[in-house]
């Protein structure tokens, strides 16, 4: 029997596990640091255990590694290329849903030699982003044809008749990475002209995007999504003319998460707060209020904007203006923490309710005339415009849809590798067919599908 370490027990993680556990065979160890949270996950399997791990104990970590087949990082993305040396060292296997960092770049040789398989960037974004692309892209390229433009778009939001709150958003995976995501910079290629947007001014750079298929809502709000540019290599596509990878949300969020961003909540400088201090006051402390009375028109001032702008609205409905306490006092933290542990308790899903996952991919296909149906050789050229879609649902008092999306293809390349069908070593991402093909196959017959159109 194949041994799976899982390393992490967050928000997306049940779907991967109970796949190993019931559709595989497999014996799986879920290791996390709250133990509570793994043994939800394997609820009484036999073939399943749980434990405590601290992922600063790097020698119990590494007896895990080579205890196992395989092991899973769930884990936030810096500790990543921790646990792929340690597979390295010990020959084992590893799969991740992040992206492939600089450090773990530097592992492609040492795992080719080791003869294993480093597998990163499956699960949605990034994960089935890529490979419903590249599954396009190679069949514009098997007609003899060239990819001119690329733009795609995704995100999680709630479901249209569970987006009840100012913000327009809801919590299917860590708050916290949620929100250090708006602090990234961005680069994409738009007309051929390369465009860098510092990471203060992201949310500066958004803009609306049409969609078919959510309901109630003819489009949503897009804004960049990193560096864009780094996947004209990694899709093996030349002479771009745009290349574009953003993020969706609904209409109104790049304004609130400015102004998050410009007063300093996104802040990771060490703080801590005294006992008692609410968030009335720790809201002032940014815009060196001396009183908290009137603060959310004295906030008003600070921006230079009218008390009854939406933004506002929105802080106010998440108690930054309230008498509320502070969720973390007496101890080091942030103010990043502050917020997304606010973010956590004000903004989750209710039960029954649902997520919403959208994907959207536009193409531009150019092909030399020749290829053209009926079309003399050598006259002119003809384009294809073509548009992939995948809008999923969370199950109601089941998994969400960004538990699905995110885990259940890391899941199937799991498998995938363990029985010899992914024999590719080294660092990967899924861009190859014969990682994609299988996976994205298999996700079909779990209704997890792009529906494809083409206009000539």
């Amino acid at each position: 029997m194949k041994k799976v370490l899982v390393l992490g027990a967050g928000l997306v993680c049940r779907p991967l596990v109970r796949y190993l556990l019931e559709q595989c065979g497999f014996q799986v160890t879920v290791a996390s640091r709250t133990v509570s949270k793994a043994d939800a996950l394997v609820a009484g399997h036999p073939s399943g255990r749980t434990m405590a791990l601290l992922t600063e104990d790097l020698g119990k970590l590494e007896a895990l590694v080579r205890d196992h087949d395989l092991a899973i990082s769930l884990l936030p993305a810096p500790q990543h290329p921790v646990v792929a040396e340690l597979c390295v060292r010990h020959k084992k296997h590893m799969v991740t849903t992040s992206y492939i960092s600089p450090k773990m770049k530097t592992l492609d040789g040492p795992a080719r030699d080791a003869g294993v398989t480093l597998l990163n960037e499956i699960g949605v974004d990034p994960g089935i982003d890529h490979m419903s692309a590249m599954r396009i892209i190679h069949d514009v390229e098997r007609r003899g044809g060239q990819v001119v433009s690329f733009k795609s778009y995704c995100g999680g939001l709630p479901a249209p008749e569970a987006n009840d709150n100012p913000w327009g958003y809801k919590f299917s995976w860590a708050p916290r990475g949620v929100c250090t995501a708006g602090k990234n910079a961005a680069k994409f290629l738009e007309h051929g002209k390369i465009v860098d947007i510092p990471g203060p001014e992201l949310f500066l750079n958004n803009h609306p995007v049409p969609v078919e298929g959510v309901p109630e809502h003819k489009e949503l709000e897009g804004y960049p999504n990193r560096d864009s540019l780094s996947y004209i290599d990694v899709y093996g596509l030349k002479g771009m003319e745009t290349m574009f990878r953003g993020t969706l949300r609904y209409p109104g969020w790049s304004a609130c998460l400015k102004k998050v961003v410009d007063i300093g909540f996104l802040d990771e400088s060490p703080a801590t707060y005294p006992a008692g201090m609410t968030f009335a006051q720790w809201t002032a402390t940014f815009i060196k209020a001396n009183t908290t009375g009137q603060l959310r028109e004295q906030v008003a001032k600070h921006f230079k904007v009218d008390a009854k702008a939406n933004f506002l609205d929105r802080w106010e409905w998440l108690g930054l203006f309230s008498s509320d306490p502070l969720p973390i006092t007496g101890k080091p933290t942030t103010a990043l923490d502050i917020l997304a542990t606010r973010m956590e308790q004000k903004m989750q899903y209710k039960p029954g309710e649902r997520d919403m996952l959208v994907l959207m991919h536009k193409f531009v296909a150019r092909f030399p005339g020749n290829v053209a149906a009926g079309a003399p050789a050598g006259r002119g050229t003809r384009e294809e415009r073509i548009s992939s879609t995948m809008i999923d649902f969370g199950i109601p008092h089941g998994d969400t849809s960004m538990a699905r999306t995110v885990s259940l293809p890391a899941a199937i390349g799991t498998k995938l590798i363990l029985t010899g069908a992914i024999k590719d070593t080294g660092v990967h991402a899924p861009v190859r067919p014969s990682i994609y093909n299988p996976v994205l196959d298999e996700l079909a017959t779990m209704n997890i599908r792009c529906v494809e159109k083409t206009e000539k």
